[in-house]
């Protein structure tokens, strides 16, 4: 039996109104499924807004928004009105980027296998950083005959306190020059010589979904001797800040993270800018999504499944990691959830499931509104057609008004590109 759910999994903004039901950036959502369907995915903006000024705030200018946790052109405008970069990791999100009007010197190209076309976009429009990860691209770079700044992706052998899908830091992983290896000397050396980029600083990443502050600063204690050696103007020590996705965990602010990074820079050392891009932490407590109950199927003395309008299509983190998440219904918000429940999609498979283990009033019933919260990350820009499924809508709300971001696909959209 669980208790109500915690009110320091919604949103800043969530309230119960009067009338029972919650309430996101003062809007009923109630009224907002009513008007834009279900599945939904609904952000405070006002939430957003004071995450990224947080975040520019602890680091200052530079400090970029990992764009890979949730991107579309209102996203990209909000954070660059609120002074960060943009993190981009493709063609695409850098498009988006640049549609939506952010200058390209705003912009921070990632990947590790950027294509030739890829890095000529990059250079013909004028980025700010592109992060170099391999030999392979500084040939690329070469073959271009042009000078942008980079910064270097250099893996220091840290093994982050996570999933082991999105560790990202240990040697043993497809991104950036190893440290142990001496790839990364080697790559220093060359880019110094180089007259195809202008070497600016060091990156790193050690992983997402990080509760760990230590493993931030071993990872910066590892790189120091490095950084201090390269004498650059810039150290970036990624992003990966965990959030809270169910009761009972909790997670440090952009704020107090921000500061401990700095402390350890500064304490090793590091000469320069130090700066940081954090994604989840500005989105993810930021979303919630709504879905609409279709089915309750009880198997007595096994489990309860009830089924929802989306699934793995709009939430795969699930199948992917085993994350958890809480339910809850919001007409109901501040009841106790006796009743287990296993949350399932609507999918052709059994590995749809959504959260493993559920729990909701004793009243749950078809045609409910049930939400799972903590979901603006990765959850949408995950999001696929499965089962020709339609993605959700995307709504930002704040002072009473909703605004619909991304519209809901509808069934001509998945034939756009049939030939």
């Amino acid at each position: 039996m669980a208790g109500p759910i915690p009110l320091d999994l919604l949103p800043d903004s969530a309230l119960i109104a009067d009338d029972g039901w919650l309430a996101i950036g003062g809007v009923s959502t109630q009224s907002l499924a009513a008007e834009y369907g279900t599945p939904l995915f609904i952000y405070d903006e006002a939430q957003l807004r004071a995450r990224c000024r947080e975040a520019v705030g602890v680091f200052g200018d530079g400090v970029a928004y990992a764009s890979k946790a949730f991107l579309c052109r209102a996203m990209a405008r909000l954070v660059h009105e609120e002074g960060m970069w943009i993190d981009v990791a493709s063609g695409g999100e850098l498009h988006v980027a640049l549609t939506a009007g952010i200058p390209a010197n705003r912009c921070v190209f990632h990947g590790n296998n950027k294509s030739l076309t890829e890095l000529r976009t990059a250079v013909e429009v004028g980025v700010g950083r592109i992060v170099v990860d391999s030999f392979d691209e500084m040939d690329r770079l070469d073959a271009l005959n042009a000078r942008p700044e980079v910064l270097l992706r250099i893996t220091p052998g840290v093994e982050a306190h996570t999933h082991e899908f999105v560790m990202t830091g240990q040697d043993d992983s497809k991104f950036g020059f190893g440290w142990r290896s001496g790839a990364a000397k080697v790559a220093i050396t060359r880019a110094r010589s180089s007259n195809s980029m202008r070497l600016v600083g060091l990156h790193m990443h050690i992983g997402s979904q990080v509760f760990v502050a230590d493993n931030f600063a071993k990872a910066i204690e590892v790189v120091a001797p490095l950084a201090i050696e390269a004498d650059l103007p810039e150290l970036v020590v990624g992003g990966g800040l965990g959030v809270a996705y169910v009761e009972g965990e909790s997670a440090v602010s952009i704020t107090d993270w921000g500061r401990a990074v700095l402390d350890v820079a500064r304490s090793c050392g590091i000469p320069g800018r130090v700066t940081a891009e954090p994604g989840r932490a500005i989105v993810a407590q930021a979303g919630i999504t709504i879905y609409e109950v279709g089915t309750i199927k009880a198997l007595p003395g096994i489990r309860t499944y009830v089924s929802v309008d989306g699934g793995m299509s709009d939430n795969p983190r699930p199948v992917l990691y085993g994350s958890g998440y809480e339910t809850f219904l919001p007409r109901a918000t501040s009841a106790s959830r006796p009743r287990p429940i296993r949350l399932v999609g609507k999918h052709c498979e059994s590995g749809d499931l959504l959260v493993r283990e559920g729990w909701v009033p004793e009243n749950l019933a078809v045609g409910d509104l049930l939400c799972t919260p903590v979901t603006g990350a990765y959850g949408y820009s995950m999001a696929s057609n499965y089962n020709r499924l339609l993605r959700p809508a995307v709504v930002f709300v704040a002072d009473g008004v909703a605004r619909e971001v991304i519209r809901r696909e509808t069934h001509d959209d998945l034939q756009r590109l049939d030939a």
